[in-house]
C-alpha cells in the first residue's frame, strides 16, 4: 500500500488535519510527514514535531496523497522556496491526491498547482488582496470542493475534509463517522468497549512486554 506525505510548516494548524491522521491511523494507512530541511516545526498551538524527513527525501513512487494543512502565519511559509520549488514539481502530476485546508491552497497558488481547478479556502481576502497567488476567478465559496485530484476546504470542514479524502484513499468510512454528539440519543451500552476477540492474545501479549513478563 503506499503511503500518505503529510508537509508540515511553521505555525501549521494541527486541529485542521489531526481529524484525517486519526482516521488514516485507525485504518492502517502509514503516514510520513516532512519539512523542508526536517526542521522542527512549532503547530499554530504550540507542539513541536520533528518531521520524518525532508522534503529532498520525497520519493513519488512511495506516495499516492500529499496533505497541507492550514497555517496561522502563512506568509513566511509562502516565501519559503524550499516548499514551493517542492509543489511545483507535482505540476501536472494527476496521480497524486493533493488535500489542502484552509490556508494550504495559498501553497498550491504559489507553485502554480490551483490553475484550471476549482477550489475553496479559509483566507482573508485582504489578505490575497495583499498577495494574489490563487486564482480568485476559479475559489468556490463552499465549505469543500473536489476537482480531479484536488480536495480542499475551510478550516472548520475539518471532519468532512477528513472523510472526503479517506474516501478517495479507498477507505470505507461511514460519512457521519465524525458528527458532533450533542443532540443525539444514547444507553449506557454505547460506552461499554470491548476488543475484538481476535485481537485480545496480541493485545495481552503487548501489555504482558510492558509488564516485563516476557
Amino acid at each position: 500500500m503506499k503511503k500518505t506525505a503529510v508537509l508540515l510548516y511553521p505555525l501549521f494548524s494541527l486541529q485542521e488535519i489531526g481529524t484525517l491522521t486519526e482516521l488514516l491511523k485507525f485504518y492502517e494507512r502509514e503516514i510520513v510527514t516532512f519539512s523542508a530541511g526536517r526542521e522542527p516545526v512549532k503547530s499554530e498551538d504550540g507542539f513541536t514535531i520533528l518531521p520524518d524527513r525532508d522534503l529532498a527525501e520525497f520519493h513519488r513512487e512511495e506516495f499516492d496523497s500529499l496533505v497541507l494543512p492550514g497555517i496561522w502565519e502563512p506568509l513566511p511559509v509562502m516565501l519559503d522556496n524550499r516548499i514551493i520549488r517542492f509543489l511545483e514539481k507535482l505540476r501536472g502530476d494527476d496521480e497524486i491526491l493533493i488535500a489542502a485546508i484552509s490556508a494550504g491552497p495559498l501553497l498550491l497558488g504559489k507553485a502554480g498547482l490551483l490553475e484550471g481547478k476549482r477550489f475553496t479556502h479559509g483566507v482573508f481576502e485582504e489578505f490575497l488582496d495583499a498577495f494574489p497567488v490563487m486564482p480568485r476567478e476559479n475559489a468556490v465559496r463552499t465549505y469543500l470542493v473536489e476537482d480531479g485530484n484536488l480536495i480542499t476546504a475551510y478550516g472548520g470542514a475539518f471532519r468532512e475534509f477528513a472523510v472526503a479524502v479517506a474516501h478517495r484513499l479507498g477507505i470505507d468510512c461511514r460519512d457521519q463517522i465524525f458528527d458532533p454528539m450533542a443532540g443525539q440519543e444514547y444507553t449506557e451500552e454505547d460506552f461499554i468497549f470491548h476488543l475484538p476477540p481476535e485481537a485480545l492474545p496480541e493485545a495481552r501479549a503487548y501489555w504482558d512486554k510492558c509488564l516485563g513478563l516476557v
